[in-house]
């Protein structure tokens, strides 16, 4: 159940070309907030492209006394008398696929937040997207967008999310077609319990490595309610109405501590890093850790901003 606040849409049960509306519409704003995001965190990020083994051209360098005959590109080295090595891109340059939870409690935002759950997952999704593809990663979003290398991947992933059919997506993301290579980053409210032993289980057991970014509201984690308050399920529009509201406060923050601190261990003990981020805090926060946790660099920030 999650407390009536604003939402993206004063009405509550949106047919699917009006939800599909409803976030193309966010869609916009987000990618130019998604930019100026990553502006602020794109001066300390570096790419984890380089050169090794794999199939895809990278670059041509000069060939080094003592390295193997073979690996040189005599068409190259014909070019002006020089011999050079034609390498190939290393396997950990490999897609990076991004996945904003569409559930309908992603739609929820309370007084206390800056914005829905929706526009910051969808912020985070994008900025994402802007630094990893200017780094040279290929980017792509399961069900949405198949991998892609270019330098406007945000920009195209924006467009395809922009288009999707609301009604063919998953509830949650397939990663069934997803090689153990690649990485995974998963933006969610988390109250699915099925996504970690449905989604998250079956892929860490394959080698995939990933990363579960949970962005709650504020009045989630802290329940400022008192006296007559209705809650509503955003899923199913079941309501509940508390008389005093402050009674299960303390209950309620407990519950909810003891759910995180749960879901955080599941996560970590398949072998993902798990991060928090609240509606008042700024994306660029939970940016930086995502980048610690790419570059294998450990990070001085607690996992929950």
């Amino acid at each position: 159940m999650a407390p009536i606040g604003r939402t993206v849409d004063p009405a509550f049960r949106l047919d699917v070309l009006a939800r599909a509306q409803a976030r193309a519409g966010l869609l916009p704003d987000c990618l130019a907030e998604a930019r100026r995001v990553a502006n602020t965190v794109i001066a300390g990020w570096h790419g984890r492209r380089k050169r090794g083994i794999g199939e895809t051209f990278w670059q041509f360098r000069p060939h080094v006394e003592g390295e193997s005959h073979s690996r040189i590109d005599w068409r190259r080295s014909a070019r002006d008398d020089h011999l050079y090595v034609r390498d190939r891109e290393w396997e950990a340059a490999h897609t990076v696929w991004l996945w904003a939870d569409p559930s309908p409690s992603m739609r929820y935002q309370s007084e206390m937040a800056l914005v829905s759950k929706e526009s910051r997952a969808l912020v985070v999704m994008l900025a994402m997207a802007e630094i990893l593809s200017r780094s040279g990663e290929r980017i792509a979003c399961p069900g949405v967008m198949d991998p892609v290398a270019a330098r406007n991947g945000a920009e195209r992933l924006a467009l395809a999310l922009a288009h999707a059919d609301m009604d063919s997506l998953p509830k949650q993301p397939e990663l069934g077609r997803i090689n153990r290579m690649s990485d995974v980053i998963l933006v969610s409210d988390c109250l699915d319990d099925e996504l970690l032993s449905a989604c998250i289980a079956p892929a860490a057991q394959r080698g995939i490595r990933g990363h579960l970014v949970e962005i709650f509201d504020p009045a989630e984690e802290r329940f400022p309610y008192t006296g007559r308050t209705e809650f509503r399920d955003p899923e199913t529009g079941a309501t509940l109405t508390a008389g005093r509201a402050e009674t299960v406060a303390d209950d309620y923050r407990r519950a909810w501590n003891n759910r995180r601190a749960a879901l955080a261990a599941s996560v970590r003990h398949s072998g993902w890093s798990f991060l928090a981020n609240a509606t008042d805090r700024p994306a660029s926060e939970v940016l930086a850790a995502l980048h610690g946790r790419l570059s294998g660099t450990p990070v001085s920030r607690t996992d929950a901003t």
